[in-house]
């Protein structure tokens, strides 16, 4: 059972080093409630950390910090992390004729 864990793992990971596929598994993963902070770092991870930085302008170890589940980054910082990926967070109104999201 071990084996078949890693073989997905490495084939998840492998995937998630195109843009596009981390793109779709980001919005997934928010769609089912993943934080953004997790889904956002196995993405980082994937795509390899020091490349990654790079292509957001950041230094590695700030990248690494922004993605650790104890640290609180900014929104600007989210949004940073997210453009090389083509996306930004945003707003928007939950279901519901009254507004509430429906349960």
């Amino acid at each position: 059972m071990a084996r078949r864990s890693r073989d997905w793992n490495e084939g998840l990971a492998q995937d998630l080093r195109d843009p596009e596929f981390a793109r779709d598994f980001l919005l997934a993963a928010m769609d089912e409630g993943v934080p953004i902070q997790t889904a956002l770092g196995k993405v980082i991870r994937a795509m390899g950390v020091k490349e990654f930085a790079e292509q957001a302008q950041m230094a590695g170890p700030n990248v690494l910090r922004a993605i650790h589940p104890r640290h609180n980054p900014t929104q600007a910082t989210l949004n940073r992390l997210l453009k090389p990926l083509r996306l930004r967070l945003s707003l928007a109104k939950l279901g519901g004729p009254d507004g509430r999201h429906a349960a």
